[in-house]
């Protein structure tokens, strides 16, 4: 089961970071952000939504490594930490922002916690 669900997580990274890298203008909306003055918006979602998260599912996969489903969620656990710094310090839209935050330590708390102790 823990390898199912690793392999879920690592999919479900690849599809998130899918809506950046393809979609980028739907996530600037989903994320209540917009452009300026140029399309550098549109650049960093495909980057650090899009292509970030795309490659780091693949080589997670690839790896198939239990310390590389743990890393996945360290990488998810700085998301959620982010994210709920953000609720303390910003006000975002709340349920927006628990919704988003809830899902990364999730998966943060499931990959790390599950992985962990196989990696040794």
């Amino acid at each position: 089961m823990t390898t199912a669900l690793n392999v879920i997580a690592a999919l479900m990274t690849i599809g998130f970071g899918l809506f950046g890298f393809l979609a980028p203008s739907f996530t600037l909306g989903a994320l209540d952000l917009s452009t300026t003055n140029s399309n550098m918006g549109l650049s960093e979602m495909r980057a650090s939504v899009g292509g970030l998260f795309v490659v780091t599912g693949v080589a997670v996969l690839f790896l198939n490594n239990p310390m590389a489903y743990a890393m996945l969620g360290v990488v998810y656990a700085g998301a959620a930490l982010g994210r709920f710094v953000s609720v303390y310090l910003d006000n975002p839209p709340l349920v927006k922002a628990a919704t988003f935050g809830g899902i990364e330590l999730v998966l943060a708390l499931w990959l790390i916690l599950a992985n962990i102790n196989r990696a040794a």
